[in-house]
């Protein structure tokens, strides 16, 4: 009842994405029939060790993560699954197909989900309630002006990867293989923290480590942008390439800016539903990672790309990242970020308490850093999940945990 009501909000959820050859683009199409699939599964497996923080194979959770239904021709854009560990507790797994919709997007779905679950329940009504503005999506595309011709760019980047790639149709729905070498039955996962006060802990070290470059470099104007973001992925990337240990290789990070939130003309509401995001990435030889200063060196990467966005705008070089993404060198190391920690998912209370673990379970397949905001939620500390092979998850624990040691 919950659901099917949530869903005249979100019909698109309940669609498929197609690409009709008279079209120029893939399309979402909803008919009366369509619905999303839910499965209900029961399972024995130990509820504690899935929810903590602990290494562990990164396969256990996959008995516990729905499939979308994909072929070259039609994809569905999102799946359910609810799993009961009796006597312990549950858990609510989602799929989504990235092509129709961000993290943000599907944020909004849950908390709309959460909202008529616990409003229903607080009013004792059969009737589900009005969701608030701010929880009911826009589908206004016209806000969307792309004088750059950046849909075009993607449209085509996506042709060529099905076609290279895949080996498959020019138009097929399908979605990207794992990117890195190892499958996820060599993987573990595990989940890590940092407090406010390692952050500040970081924020003095790198701020430190920074001033004495910039004195060698005789070049004392030069200011950083040491955002929790930033601080965090820096660290966990150096303490990631220091495991894995390969200097050789060359790393490419991948990360995403929110256009919501951006001051764009006309203003993209923070409601608007779909694919709001902008590309962005840093690279670097795994060598400078492994430095002594790697962490500092990293973070003013981060720092000139975001200080960059406000001088040179949102969309400058769109198009020739996505050309240095399709022709990047064999053995390139490609990572992303998964997640945000503006997101939320701690505060997803459908009315039995808020969650006791939030994974991202698909980072064993796309190489990527998930970044959550810590449970509790009034410290501002993040929680970073990734997932590695044992021994390079081992040695990044004790450089992860050690680094942090000295405040």
């Amino acid at each position: 009842m919950v659901l099917s009501s949530l869903y005249l909000n979100f019909l698109p959820l309940a669609g498929n994405l197609i690409w009709p050859q008279d079209s120029p683009k893939p399309i979402i199409l909803y008919t009366p029939n369509d619905a999303v699939s839910l499965t209900i599964a029961e399972s024995s497996a130990e509820f504690g060790r899935l929810s903590s923080n602990e290494i562990r194979e990164a396969i256990e959770s996959r008995p516990y993560i729905p499939e979308l239904c994909i072929s070259d021709t039609k994809a569905s854009v999102l799946a359910l699954q609810i799993t009961l560990f009796p006597n312990k507790g549950f858990s609510i797994s989602f799929v989504t197909h990235h092509a129709v919709l961000d993290g943000k997007t599907t944020a909004m779905f849950i908390k709309a989900w959460v909202y008529i679950c616990k409003h229903q329940e607080l009013e004792k009504s059969d009737q589900p309630p009005l969701l608030p503005d701010e929880l009911i999506p826009s589908f206004d595309r016209s806000v969307i002006k792309d004088v750059a011709g950046i849909e075009t760019a993607h449209l085509n980047y996506w042709s060529v990867v099905n076609e290279v790639v895949l080996k498959s149709d020019r138009r097929s729905l399908k979605v990207l293989p794992k990117m890195g070498e190892s499958g996820p039955s060599d993987l573990v996962r595990a989940t890590f923290g940092l407090s406010r006060d390692d952050i500040k802990f970081l924020r003095k070290k790198v701020q430190s480590q920074f001033d004495s470059i910039l004195k060698e470099e005789q070049n004392h104007s030069k200011q950083m942008h040491l955002s929790t973001f930033v601080l965090t992925c820096a660290y966990t990337l150096a303490s990631m390439m220091k495991a894995i240990g390969d200097g050789c290789k060359k790393v490419y990070f991948l990360f995403t800016v929110d256009l919501r939130s951006r001051s764009l003309d006309p203003p993209i509401p923070n409601n608007y539903f779909g694919n709001c995001i902008a590309g962005q990435h840093v690279a670097a030889e795994a060598r400078i990672f492994m430095e002594e200063n790697g962490v500092a060196l990293i973070a003013e990467m981060f720092s000139e790309i975001i200080k960059g966005l406000e001088i040179r705008g949102l969309f400058e070089g769109a198009k020739e990242r996505l050309v240095e993404l399709a022709s990047l060198e064999p053995g390139t190391h490609c990572l992303g970020v998964a997640g945000s920690t503006r997101f939320d998912f701690y505060r997803s209370d459908f009315g039995w308490g808020e969650p006791k673990k939030v994974d991202i379970a698909s980072i064993d397949r796309t190489s990527s850093i998930s970044l959550l905001e810590s449970r509790d939620g009034i410290t501002g500390g993040v929680e970073i999940g990734l997932a590695l092979k044992r021994h390079e998850m081992e040695t990044f624990a004790s450089l992860f945990v050690n680094g942090l040691k000295d405040h």
